[in-house]
């Protein structure tokens, strides 16, 4: 089984670390009535995706 010779530093465990942060959601504003959703989700405000009304009546978009 293969060991390594020497301890690796901080440093370069720091470095293969560097992308492992999590980053934020993207926001974009919805077509239909503008506020900021995060991308490839239902607006919860007017029940559209991708111009297309998925949430018909306000009852739904409610809950």
């Amino acid at each position: 089984m293969a060991v390594p010779k020497r301890k690796q530093s901080n440093s370069r465990t720091g470095m293969r670390r560097s992308h492992d942060a999590l980053k934020a959601r993207e926001l974009q504003s919805c077509s239909n009535c503008g506020i900021a959703v995060p991308t490839h989700v239902v607006c919860p405000n007017c029940g559209t995706y991708m111009k297309r009304a998925i949430i018909k009546d306000e009852q739904a978009a409610a809950e």
